[in-house]
């Protein structure tokens, strides 16, 4: 397996997308804060609403530890607004639809269902320091287990 682009102790990759709102979202916007950038492949699908309900049910916590949620998929702007108000979502979801931001972060991965080979998102989180440092890196991870796991980085 090959090295994950980002790593622990590393600024992490700046970024402007849009949100589900279509206004322009940017990482160092959040400096002061610390973020928990969650990528998942599809809106809606069993896994992915694990993962966002999952988050949204310890955003409380989160909000205690002075930190905020951004989903990132390649999903467009429609389908995270279904998604955000179907399982009222407390956070942001941004946009990726050109896969730059998954790629800048190295999961923008091959993938294989039943037998064929194409590109998608490599279900991961960054948990990012109020600096804009990463602190927790995870890839491949479980809908739940991320959710347990940045949690528990923040502090």
């Amino acid at each position: 397996m090959s090295e994950p682009k980002v790593q622990v102790g590393e600024m992490a990759p700046d970024f402007e997308i849009v949100s589900e709102t279509g206004e322009p979202v940017k990482l160092s916007d959040f400096r002061g804060k610390k973020v928990i950038l969650y990528f998942y492949p599809k809106d809606d699908t069993s896994g992915c609403t694990t993962q966002a309900c999952g988050f949204r049910d310890t955003y409380p916590t989160i909000e205690e530890k002075n930190a905020v949620v951004l989903g990132v998929s390649p999903d467009g702007v429609k389908a995270h607004q279904k998604f955000k108000t179907k399982h009222n979502l407390p956070f942001t979801l941004l946009v990726d639809d050109q896969h730059t931001v998954a790629e800048a972060y190295g999961v923008w991965v091959e993938k294989s269902m039943y037998g064929k080979k194409y590109m998608g998102i490599e279900r991961s989180h960054f948990v990012i320091d109020e600096a804009g440092v990463v602190i927790e890196a995870a890839r491949k991870v479980k809908p739940a287990e991320s959710v347990t796991n940045a949690v528990a980085a923040l502090g």
